[in-house]
């Protein structure tokens, strides 16, 4: 409890007091007394201070039963115990007197003792404060008065009557002034522990006069007792506590706060924080009605505001958890069909899976012979007539190859060779071929979003699948409408993959194609990208478009999503992949020619026709050719010694030896020996996650001769290639050289632009062997940075480079520099493919010096 006082001033007040005050510790040993304590016990402070009080005043004589010293402490031990002040209304106890002739004497006296508690900071009894008065006469007198009461004196006089009553009269004072004073006591001390901060402020100034520890806590301050709010605590100006306090003083209207915000200082230091408080503003009133001060009571309640606002945050999110929990239970059963009809889709697509792949290899293998015959009899001497019934019949074979093809694609059995590519880039090279397929009853309008992220996917299933939407979206369109294609980038977050349980989150690359056809009822669209289910009549449609579509996403682990509206149209957008590395442009095969050779192919191939028919036309293109049906027959071979060039083996075949086992060991055994595999389906053999493995180089079953001849004569030059490079001596070489640095004056100056670095490094090494200035660069981008800083006469570029292709570098470098003589180099053929360029020269990989120097040579020349 604080107030005006200071603690000295409390401690002379008490000296002063004429009560006796004496303060004793909790095993009561006498620690502190007042004047008129040491004045009605006759003692001196020295005496008794540090002495247990029953030391310090023994029984006597007059009380051998030790009736007194049994009450007192009795009083003592209650106090203790409840930490409560406890009162002896009469307590007799003589005062030791000492005497000169009769040495010491008992004084008999009669007290009254109040027991007073002080406790310390942890709600224990430290001290007790005793409060006494010596009401030995006033006993005198009472039993004066009883005694003549019991003898019968009927003369009492008026003396005795009086002495009465003041006897009595003195009894009420004392009675009240023991409850007033243990009522102040009480109140005192319930303030002091009282959890709540308490104050109270006089006057119309609002003077500190009591400010319990809580309060002090709350203000920061231990110093405003004696002091007006205002001076006391001005950071409180601006905010409207002094307002309410005026307002409460002058009208006598209590005021109540409920969670009002209060910037305050911190305890101990300058920083002000905001506090949140439920308090009372009441007007105390004195005896005639005025308002003579205000008491403060109240809570720092910013904690529970806290958890408050936090629980109401918590419970909004809960029940909105609950809310949607409510809509998910609603359509639990809707779910529950939705999640039966999911699981017998997946099975019947499995089925499905399965029964396409144990059909694919047999039933390609039938194309590849049906295939491979036609074509052999289209050399030969036949009539036109003959030669359109098998133009007929290899269309055929052509429909049936892309009917299996989508059918493994759909089972996403489908042999894929992803790479980055930009889907913009894809879009604007079909926009010839999409318009011949819409027709020009039907409006095409492409969207390319700038800044267009590359896609990790197979190029050539993306223009599948745009072309099969663009079919699709033109029959839904009865050839009159708008077709808008669509490329973005997206991102497809958290929330939506917990939608959608296929979809991992991430960043992606967006196609959409949108028409503005009938649109799709809603009972048809979970059934659309089921094999053979067409909306079309009949004759239109397989219904494997969107089923060839869905099956390459998801191999390729994307998302595809369908919208569509009755009367609308319909949007189908397919997310795929965000891939960080360069683009890579590979000219088509297609483009290169048709070359046949003299190698040595080791045919391996289990279908004994089909093995007939690859060996006729092999023969037919000039190369030798030996046969095995089985892996271990074909090693048997290999070790016989013979010199194979290029092992050219079905992927699934018969017998303890796999294709991948027996491509491994024929190149243990013939390091120079390419290898192609071939199949109508892969199994898990060569191909792994929907991807072809790295490395491997794969025909799939039914091909061309065309595709054929192509493929063995791009694999076997790149295989030559990369054994020539690796086998030659390597000087190191910086990543960029200086003409003037490298060469005499005056030798012609080319830039070379390889991107596989073992090629890159031993052509270099030869231009430079042969006197040629070279510089070499592995990319199209840093082909033209070169060219901006040096001067050339010739570039030897590889067709296909990562990010720009080579015909494209050549073309931007001829707009640039037109002096410019462009050599193409390349493993796939490429005359084709340097359309256009007039003047571009063609060197066929493998090539030696004498070709490298050749081709420089007439270039610079021209």
């Amino acid at each position: 409890m604080r107030s005006a006082f200071a603690p000295t001033e409390f401690e002379a007040w008490l000296e002063a007091a004429p009560h006796p005050y004496v303060v004793m510790d909790a095993r009561f040993v006498l620690v502190w007394a007042n004047r008129a304590y040491l004045r009605v016990t006759e003692r001196q402070a020295e005496d008794i201070l540090g002495r247990n009080i029953f030391d310090a005043f023994p029984s006597g004589p007059h009380d051998p039963n030790g009736e007194g010293a049994r009450q007192l402490r009795k009083s003592l031990q209650t106090v203790l115990q409840t930490r409560a002040q406890h009162t002896l209304a009469l307590i007799r106890y003589a005062i030791p007197r000492t005497d000169n002739n009769s040495g010491t004497l008992f004084e008999e006296r009669f007290w009254s003792a109040t027991h007073t508690p002080i406790l310390d900071a942890d709600g224990e009894v430290r001290y007790i404060l005793q409060q006494t008065d010596d009401v030995t006469e006033i006993q005198a007198l009472r039993r004066r008065v009883h005694m003549s009461s019991e003898q019968g004196e009927a003369g009492l006089d008026a003396e005795a009557s009086l002495e009465g009553a003041v006897f009595r009269r003195a009894q009420e004072v004392q009675a009240a002034n023991w409850a007033l004073d243990a009522e102040r006591t009480q109140l005192r001390r319930l303030v002091e522990q009282a959890p709540a901060f308490a104050a109270f402020l006089r006057g119309p100034d609002h003077t500190f006069e009591i400010a319990n520890e809580a309060y002090l806590s709350l203000v920061g301050h231990d110093d405003i007792l004696g002091k007006p709010v205002r001076h006391a605590l001005p950071e409180l100006s601006g905010q409207p506590f002094f307002g309410i306090l005026d307002e409460v003083y002058a009208t006598g209207r209590a005021f109540n706060g409920r969670s009002m915000p209060a910037s305050l200082r911190q305890l101990g230091g300058a920083e002000i924080v905001e506090r949140f408080l439920d308090f009372v503003f009441q007007p105390i009133l004195d005896s005639d009605g005025q308002v003579s001060g205000i008491f403060v009571l109240g809570y720092d309640i910013t904690e529970q505001k806290r958890v408050a606002d936090e629980l109401e945050l918590y419970k909004n999110q809960l029940e909105e958890m609950v809310r949607v929990r409510t809509r998910a239970l609603e359509e639990s059963e809707a779910e529950r069909r939705r999640t039966e009809a999911a699981l017998r889709q997946s099975q019947k697509m499995e089925a499905i899976g399965q029964l396409t792949g144990g059909v694919a290899h047999d039933f390609n293998n039938l194309l590849q012979i049906l295939s491979g015959n036609l074509q052999m009899l289209q050399r030969a001497q036949l009539s036109a007539g003959d030669l359109r019934r098998l133009d007929a019949a290899l269309g055929a074979v052509d429909r049936g190859a892309k009917l299996s093809s989508q059918l493994l694609a759909f089972a996403r059995r489908q042999p894929l060779e992803p790479r980055p590519v930009n889907l913009g880039r894809l879009v604007r090279e079909m926009d010839d071929l999409l318009r011949r397929a819409l027709g020009e009853a039907i409006e095409l309008e492409t969207v390319i979003a700038g800044g267009l992220w590359n896609t990790l996917a197979d190029p050539d299933q993306v223009q599948n699948a745009l072309l099969n939407l663009a079919v699709n979206a033109r029959d839904a369109m009865d050839g009159t409408g708008r077709l808008t294609i669509e490329a973005g980038n997206a991102m497809l977050d958290d929330f939506y993959a917990l939608q959608h349980e296929e979809v991992k989150a991430g960043q992606y690359v967006m196609l959409a194609v949108s028409d503005t056809g009938a649109g799709i009822p809603p009972e048809l669209l979970e059934k659309v990208f089921e094999p053979f289910f067409t909306t079309k009549r009949e004759g239109r449609g397989t219904g494997l478009g969107l089923s060839m579509v869905y099956g390459f996403v998801k191999q390729s682990q994307g998302h595809i999503k369908i919208y569509s509206e009755l009367g609308q149209g319909t949007t189908v957008r397919i997310y795929l992949p965000r891939s960080r590395e360069a683009e890579e442009v590979l000219p088509p095969l297609t483009l290169s020619p048709v070359e046949g050779g003299s190698e040595t192919i080791l045919v391996v191939e289990d279908d004994p026709v089909v093995q007939a028919t690859v060996v006729d036309m092999l023969n037919d293109l000039g190369y030798t050719v030996l046969r095995a049906s089985d892996g271990q027959s074909a090693l048997t071979l290999a070790r016989s010694g013979v010199s194979i060039d290029l092992l050219f083996t079905d992927v699934v075949m018969p017998g303890p030896v796999r294709a991948p086992d027996l491509a491994r060991q024929v190149q243990v055994m013939l390091p120079h020996a390419a290898v192609l595999f071939t199949s109508g389906y892969t199994e898990n053999a060569i191909v792994h996650g929907g991807r072809l493995d790295p490395g491997v180089s794969l025909l799939s079953k039914p091909y061309r001769r065309e595709d054929l001849a192509r493929k063995i004569r791009h694999t076997l030059n790149n295989r030559r290639q990369a054994l020539a490079a690796a086998a030659s001596p390597r000087v190191p070489v910086p990543a960029y050289r200086s003409p003037a640095e490298t060469a005499p004056a005056g030798a012609i100056r080319v830039l070379l632009v390889e991107d596989d670095p073992l090629i890159l490094m031993d052509t270099e090494d030869m231009l430079s062997a042969l006197g040629f200035q070279a510089v070499g660069v592995r990319d199209g981008r840093a082909a033209l940075r070169v060219l901006e800083r040096e001067g050339f006469d010739v570039l030897l570029t590889d067709i296909g480079l990562p990010g720009l292709s080579g015909p494209d570098l050549a073309r931007q470098a001829l707009a640039r520099w037109p002096g410019l003589r462009i050599v193409f180099a390349s493993g796939y053929g490429g005359q084709q493919a340097a359309a256009g360029l007039s003047g571009a020269l063609f060197l066929t990989k493998p090539y030696g010096m004498r070709d490298l120097e050749a081709a420089i040579q007439r270039a610079a020349a021209a």
